[in-house]
Parts: structure tokens; sequence; C-alpha cells
């Protein structure tokens, strides 16, 4: 049971996060490799730059635009980092300010070893070198690898990135991508504002469900220090519409960072449905940055392995919470709730406002429960109503 005096000890303690300046909510973006891997150019980035702006994501929330592995090519006789002439012939300075231009900000990546995971330079021995380079060229943002890492534990290579970055000067995020394998959720709070908890998400089901499964404890995180399960999925065509809501839903809730992975030159009406939906963003966005935590799970009948259903729960500002109605399993079921699970009072009435439909759809007091349709999540927010 989570009493007011558990919810107590969690907003106390949860870590204050990097002392950079940034990341107080999670970081919403775009990012290059889900959707492009290594076929980045700078006409292309200068149109993801143009379209930030005319769909609305910006507007939104969405404020980094970021590329992945393969915009660098070579160290010049200095040790500076050189993009590739072929694909960025007029660099990177030109891009970062277009983006701060049009009220973007701009990332990029690296790695914490001698090469990227494509085989590009990585920073491992020119962490001060790179830090200073990208802090020159303005750059907001860092996405920090783990390839090729001379089987140096990662708990000695980030932290120096993380000094160099700081010593600029310049606030720049620093996104570590440790892929989850030493629980950097131990570590990395106040080392990185984001890190992640899992290996790269794939666009399936499963996939993306194991990801969330497996995402750090919502105890570490908050403001400044956020777990991060991996980029979003949503728009590239390997789940169904309903699916990639779900997907959405459990990063919003789980306070994870929004960093779009799709092709948003070219969306459909669903996949700017589901990214711009502002009552989830916000949520998402909310400043007591508190994951939503697992309260029940069932598992099925006739397979005791697999998990059927799920109800997570979280507090929000202003009294409020967020109750999310996971249903894993092939077929609607009915899930249902009450505040006595929650440790609420059983005689508190709240205004229950679904985020997907956009509207309130009940005044309940002591329980709550829908039809969830096969792989669907239902996200309400409770509102207290006197």
């Amino acid at each position: 049971m989570f009493t007011f005096l558990t919810w107590f000890f969690v907003l106390t303690s949860l870590t204050t996060g990097l002392d950079n300046g940034v990341g107080k909510t999670p970081q919403m973006g775009w990012n290059s490799w889900n959707g492009y891997h290594c076929g980045i150019n700078q006409e292309l980035i200068e149109q993801v730059i143009k379209s930030m702006v005319s769909t609305g994501l910006r507007d939104a929330g969405y404020k980094y635009v970021n590329l992945d592995d393969c915009w660098q090519l070579y160290r010049d006789p200095n040790g500076t980092i050189v993009p590739d002439p072929t694909t960025f012939p007029d660099g990177i300075v030109p891009l970062v300010e277009m983006a701060h231009s049009n009220g973007l900000l701009f990332g990029l990546y690296s790695d914490a070893g001698n090469e990227t995971c494509q085989g590009r330079p990585g920073s491992l021995g020119y962490e001060t070198i790179d830090a200073n380079t990208y802090a020159n060229w303005g750059v907001d943002y860092l996405k920090y690898d783990n390839c090729n890492n001379d089987h140096i534990r990662p708990q000695e290579r980030y932290p120096i990135m993380r000094d160099a970055l700081n010593a600029t000067g310049h606030p720049i995020f620093y996104s570590i991508c440790e892929w989850g394998r030493h629980h950097p959720w131990t570590w990395a709070p106040d080392v990185g504002n984001s890190w992640r908890t899992t290996s790269d998400i794939e666009d399936d089901w499963e996939k993306m469900i194991y990801n969330w499964d497996h995402n750090g404890p919502y105890f570490v995180a908050g403001p400044g220090a956020w777990n991060d399960p991996d980029m979003l999925e949503i728009g590239n065509g390997g789940m169904t519409f309903t699916e990639y809501k779900t997907h959405f839903s459990l990063w919003c809730i789980g306070k994870s960072p929004l960093i779009i992975g799709c092709d948003i030159n070219n969306m459909s009406s669903e996949t700017i449905e589901i990214l711009m939906n502002t009552e989830l963003i916000s949520v998402n966005q909310d400043p007591l940055g508190i994951q939503a935590h697992k309260i029940r799970e069932v598992f099925l009948k006739d397979d005791p392995s697999i998990i059927g259903e799920q109800v997570w729960f979280g507090p929000l500002i202003n009294n409020q919470y967020v109750l999310a109605l996971l249903n894993r399993k092939q077929d609607t079921t009915t899930i249902s709730v009450t505040w006595q699970e929650l440790d609420l009072n059983p005689n508190q009435t709240y205004m229950i406002r679904d985020l997907w439909l956009h509207q309130n759809i009940s005044i309940s007091t002591g329980a709550f429960q829908a039809s969830v349709q096969k792989h669907e999540t239902i996200v309400v927010q409770m509102i207290p109503y006197y």
C-alpha cells in the first residue's frame, strides 16, 4: 500500500538529478535513428526542423532535433571531430543556428568508446575536445552511446564526459545510452540527465512491452534525471494504431523521454493524433516528475507466465492522479480498481477524465472500471470532485 507517508518519502527522496540546469522534465524532441539510421544528410535535417514547426510538434513541447550516429567522419590533426563533408557539406553550425532561430534545440550523438556503433570516431579519450567543440557549435544535447568501450566500466567512462560538458559552461542535456547493462539507475542519477534502462527498442509490440517491463525503478527518477526505455516507434508501421497509443500512454505515465523516431516529414493523421495528445504530454511533463508505479498485474489462467492485464497509478500536481489500465491479452476485458487498492480515501469522489477521448466520462467514488480492448491502455486523470 502506498500510504501518505510513503508518498511523502518518495516526494522528498527523489533525486534532484544532474545539476546542469536542464532536464527538469523529461526531454521531448526528434531523433534520426529509428526512421533513417545512417541515411541522414543536411537537406533532410533542414526539412525536419521546418516540419517540427509546421506540424505543431514544437508548440506541443517537442524541442530537440537530434542527429544520431553517422554525422561524423574523422578527426583532424588537432583531434577535432569533423562532420561528414558529403552529407553535411556546411557542417553542423548552420543546422544549430536554424534550429535555434525556429525556437528549437539541437542535439548530437557520440560514443563513450573508441568508435561509435557504426564505426565513426568515438569520444573515449577525446571528451574535453569534443565537449568544447559541441559547446562552441551551440549544441544543446548529447546522446552518448556505449559501443567499442575497451571493456572499461561505464561508471568510469560516463562521468568524464559529464565533467567535460559541465566545464564548458554551456548547458547540454546529457543522455546516457548504456543500454541498462550495469543498472544505471543505481549510479547515473548524478551523472546524466537520463539513462537508457534497456536494449534498443524495435517497432514491434512484444519488444516495446519488453522495454516497458524493464524500465528502471520509479523511485530513482525525478526532475533532472529520467529512466529511458528508448525512443518512440510511433509512425514507423510495425504496430497497430491501438498498440501505438499504448506505447505513447506508457511512455507518458512513465515520465520517459518523448523522442520521436519516425519520418515527421510524412506523418499520417493517426501518428499526428498520438504524438499531439497534449493531455498525455501534460502528464509526462507534470512538475512532480513521479513515474506511475504498478499497482496490480494479473497473469493468464492458461499460462501463468504471461501477464494479461496491469494497473498503473501515480500522483500529479494539485492532488490529482493518473490511472492506466493496460490489457495485454488477445481479447477485450474489463479491468476494475478500487480506491482502497490505490490507497485513497474510499469516500473521496473524483472526476474521471479519459485522456484519449479528451472528455470527462464519470464522477466516481470508491472504484472505477472500464472495458479495455486487446493491447489497449485506458488512461484517465483523477481530479478531486467536491
